[in-house]
């Protein structure tokens, strides 16, 4: 499978590439370049630390197996999921006799050489940005996460260990998704949903960047119920769609492959991390409680308007989530319950109920409690224009 992801860009530095490839080829002795070598036979397999720096053999518990000295996706010789600029570097860093098994050599003569480096030029061609994981579902748009949007280092270390790819893009569907690691949280806020518990996911899950908006819809589904449309309002189908029961949402959940997220997933991607009334924002990493600087990240009823905004026009969280807080309420799986005390793993609520779980306030009735990290609706499968929802998958 070819990777596509950033030819474009490629094309542009190419020339560079083949000026700093030259320069790397005049420092290889003559010797090396002129007397027979006698290739050796590949390894049927060896072991390299997802560290670059590690190129021994050297089995441990951060190891990957790889074929080729490579990862899956030729041309990737540091180990980071992209064949970009940093692989070519890794190759010209080992330019010369090296030990076997050293990343770059190609055709396995313990050298690294022009010939080594023309493969790697046009494997570059070839793959050169993201590679492509085992989700058939979707096209990778970055394997590790941004640390100046995912915070948390921790965070960070457990979407690479996952071994899943950060940022996607659902093919089907034009959805972005960011994998959200597994973790353990305070679920609840006192006062406001009670009682507090612990909660743990084992599992990595992924979400959507974004509410579902209403052009998203309507590519799947063929129409567009949304009440924020002409004739009352202004063209913008990157608003969220709304007007949408529980049930609706399984029919388009059944047509592309998604599920809604379990209450407790929700809570925990909308916090990412914090424990605070509502979640991280510019200036404040921690979170706030402070009700005066919800505008940051949230439409709701006192810069709403009266209408639904685009998508991902406010701050997102530490989590790169966007309209967490307000713009819609957003549907969960769970049938509504009270908490039950105790600690929990992995919890998907009741079998059965008469209400389902809403989360994350709108623009109206949606004062600033309802936009709370914590704050949860139960109520009947209806449709009402301030009620979205944003989709979940498991890898």
């Amino acid at each position: 499978m070819k990777n596509t992801t950033n030819k474009y860009f490629f094309h542009h530095t190419f020339a560079n590439t083949v000026r700093i490839a030259a320069i790397a080829t005049t420092c290889v002795t003559m010797s090396a370049l002129t007397l027979p070598k006698t290739p050796t036979a590949p390894p049927t397999e060896i072991t390299l630390n997802i560290d670059s720096t590690d190129t021994t053999t050297t089995s441990d518990s951060s190891d990957t197996t790889q074929s080729n000295f490579v990862s899956t996706c030729a041309g990737d010789l540091n180990q980071d999921h992209a064949v970009d600029s940093a692989d070519l570097g890794t190759l010209l860093g080992s330019y010369g006799p090296c030990p076997e098994a050293t990343p770059g050599d190609f055709n396995f003569d313990a050298v690294i050489d022009s010939s080594d480096l023309g493969t790697m030029l046009v494997t570059m061609l070839e793959n050169f940005g993201p590679c492509p994981s085992d989700l058939a579902w979707a096209t990778v748009l970055q394997w590790n996460p941004d640390p100046d949007v995912v915070l948390d280092a921790d965070a960070r270390a457990k979407i690479v260990a996952s071994g899943f790819p950060w940022r996607v893009l659902d093919t089907g569907t034009g959805i972005e998704m960011l994998l959200i690691p597994d973790g353990t949280f305070t679920m609840g806020e006192e006062g406001w949903a009670t009682p507090v518990h612990t909660v743990t996911l084992t599992k990595a899950f992924y979400l959507g960047k974004t509410e579902v908006t209403q052009a998203q819809w309507q590519a799947k589904m063929g129409s567009n119920p949304s009440n924020f449309q002409p004739p009352g309002y202004t063209l913008d189908t990157s608003r969220p769609v709304e007007t949408v029961s529980w049930n609706d949402i399984a029919g388009f959940n059944t047509a592309t492959g998604f599920r809604l997220p379990s209450e407790a997933e929700w809570e925990y991607a909308c916090r990412g991390g914090t424990t605070t009334a509502f979640h991280s924002m510019p200036g404040y990493p921690n979170g706030t409680n402070d009700d005066n600087l919800l505008g940051n990240i949230a439409w709701y009823d006192l810069n709403a308007g009266g209408t639904t905004h685009a998508v991902a026009s406010k701050a997102a969280n530490a989590f790169g989530m966007y309209d967490m807080s307000g713009n819609v309420f957003e549907w969960c799986n769970d049938w509504y319950e009270s908490y039950a005390a105790g600690n929990v793993t992995d919890p998907a609520g009741p079998s059965s109920g008469s209400a389902r779980m809403l989360r994350g306030g709108g623009l109206t009735f949606g004062y600033a409690g309802f936009c709370r990290s914590s704050s949860r609706i139960g109520i009947d499968d209806v449709r009402v224009n301030v009620f979205g929802f944003r989709v979940a998958r498991t890898p």
